[in-house]
């Protein structure tokens, strides 16, 4: 796979490889590593834009031809598939036995099992789904030493010792380069729905945001919408949005429950005087996680946007959200309102880009108890670590040590994480 505007300018390929099996992937890691030539781990692309530019040029590694199901056991709820095997493909896997991995995952016709786990994406329903660190149970992988290795299992109750699936995920390939995974599946549901209501004040919002948290069957969803983009989406009416913006809620269950469910969050709605919430036509559903999901694709890099992610506690969604519509009244926001996580999309120079997270950005997201990771920013920014990060957490020194550990060269993804 050449580089391509879906692989920009923080990586430098001076050539790509595309082994056919394991064995292939420890021999490319290992003579790239006695080079001392950088390996950036290769999926569909779509994760490239977050991380440091490369300091020096190296390998792309391809997983493309690594894209086999190894193994569904299907009574046991558990699938074992090679990383370079699209999230699309290992769907429609599932779907031949009624299951499926219930995460949602950005651009799945590309998007391979090993980007899904390296990059960690979350959406919408990561509220009462999770998102795929509770659902990998098993992988195998090869070091920046070009050693095989392998953590967890293919049953689902393999938990001893050190818990190196958890720590795979989000690594970015800058621990060990995931040839093959297991995850737990789950059955299909037989009915889904997701309810929109406008939003006329803050203190609405909380409330209702507030019962939805207490609702003795909960959601699977609550997202917040608001900024320009969203009046513009065809799935969702804008008609009765107001000041604060969207609510999103989704439900999923039986038939008899998602009703319930449904009929639960307007009587919620009657009683804070808002209108019957409109109902989303189930052939749209799936496209509309889908485009809570996906952080947007620019079609070249001069329209490559500024995006943050803003962790906060659930209850400082709201007013996290009004102080950023306040700071910038164009930008767009999408937050997973049950989890506290922001997704902010601005329109930035790069010229201004680092000024405007240092010095906005950042002391936003840290007067509220919150953390902002700058996810996608204007081509020649030229953002640095602490930029793009923010100042080492608690566990950067664990980390750092396990990167030693794993890659000592440093060869895997340089600039990939924070603390590499």
């Amino acid at each position: 796979m050449p580089p391509n505007k879906q692989m920009p300018d923080p990586l430098l390929f001076t050539e790509t490889i595309s082994p056919t099996d394991e064995a292939g992937v420890a021999e490319a890691v290992r003579r790239a590593a006695e080079e001392g030539k950088p390996v950036w781990p290769l999926g569909g692309g779509t994760s490239f834009e977050c991380g440091l530019h490369a300091a020096k040029s190296g390998v792309g590694l391809s997983l493309a031809k690594l894209n086999r199901v190894v193994d569904h056991a299907d009574q046991d709820l558990t699938v074992t598939a090679e990383t370079g095997m699209t999230a699309a493909a290992l769907a429609k896997t599932l779907a031949v036995k009624r299951q499926r991995l219930p995460v949602d995952v950005p651009q799945p016709e590309r998007t391979t099992l090993g980007g899904l786990v390296a990059a960690n994406p979350a959406g919408p329903r990561r509220y009462g789904l999770g998102t795929i660190r509770d659902y990998l149970i098993g992988f195998r992988a090869v070091d920046g030493q070009g050693t095989v290795f392998a953590g967890g299992g293919r049953v689902v109750k393999n938990a001893a010792g050190y818990d190196l699936c958890r720590l795979m995920v989000g690594s970015r390939g800058a621990l060990a380069v995931l040839t093959q995974v297991t995850f737990m599946v789950r059955p299909e549901v037989e009915a889904e729905t997701i309810l929109a209501v406008g939003l006329p004040d803050d203190q609405t919002a909380e409330h209702l945001l507030a019962g939805l948290a207490q609702m003795q069957n909960p959601p699977v969803a609550i997202d917040l919408v608001a900024g320009p983009s969203w009046r513009n989406e065809p799935m969702v009416s804008w008609v009765d949005a107001g000041p604060s913006g969207r609510l999103l809620v989704g439900f999923e269950g039986t038939k008899p429950e998602v009703a319930g469910m449904s009929e639960a969050f307007a009587i919620a709605c009657r009683r804070l005087g808002l209108p019957a919430p409109e109902m989303i036509s189930s052939g749209k559903v799936d496209s509309l996680y889908r485009r809570l999901t996906e952080l947007p694709v620019p079609s070249s890099d001069t329209e490559r946007p500024l995006i943050v992610r803003i962790g906060v506690l659930p209850s400082a969604v709201v007013p996290t959200a009004r102080r950023l519509r306040e700071l910038d009244a164009s930008c767009t926001v999408e937050a997973h309102a049950g989890d506290g996580i922001l997704r902010v999309r601005f329109t930035r120079s790069a010229e201004e880009t680092k000024k405007f997270v240092t010095e906005q950005l950042r002391p936003l997201a840290a007067s509220v108890g919150g953390v902002a990771t700058v996810l996608a920013a204007p081509a020649g920014a030229g953002l640095d670590r602490q930029t793009i990060w923010g100042p080492p957490g608690d566990g950067a020194s664990v980390m750092r040590a396990l990167k030693d550990r794993l890659d000592p060269k440093g060869v895997l993804s340089p600039g990939g994480m924070a603390f590499c």
